[in-house]
């Protein structure tokens, strides 16, 4: 059997074009990390400028509350983790936060969070993004 060379470019092609589809369906069948956005909002009160962001996670005990403090220049995303988290913003009311579920604290508004649970705990990922860094990032206020 004679293969003319240009049989033989097109019979090579398709081979590599075979073992590539072949890898390319492969990847996609994969299972890769699952994005789920929680929250998404424009800064308010901070200019549109963010000079850093700090994540932290917060445990509160049970029955335990942050103090009335505000965040100068900072606004500050929560999201639950675990359990329910009451927020209380000073002339807003009061949020209850669950499970999964995120909230948003503008900058320079006093407030507080806390376990109304005597028996379990909270677990929250707090984020702040601070429209300046020579600022503090927390000032208790006392009521």
């Amino acid at each position: 059997m004679k293969i003319i060379r240009r049989e033989l470019l097109q019979l090579s092609g398709i081979a590599a074009s075979a073992t590539l589809m072949s890898k390319i369906g492969w990847a996609q069948t994969q299972a890769g990390p699952k994005l789920t956005q929680i929250l998404r909002k424009d800064l308010e009160n901070q200019g549109q400028v963010v000079e850093e962001t700090v994540v932290s996670v917060v445990d509160f005990g049970p029955g335990t509350a942050a103090p009335w403090h505000m965040h100068p220049g900072a606004q500050e995303l929560l999201h639950v983790i675990e359990g329910n988290l009451t927020v209380e913003i000073e002339g807003s009311g009061i949020t209850l936060l669950k499970t999964g579920e995120a909230g948003i604290i503008a900058a320079d508004l006093v407030h507080l969070a806390r376990n109304e649970n005597t028996s379990t705990s909270v677990k929250a990922l707090v984020v702040h993004s601070r429209a300046a860094k020579d600022k503090p990032l927390i000032v208790v206020v006392k009521k």
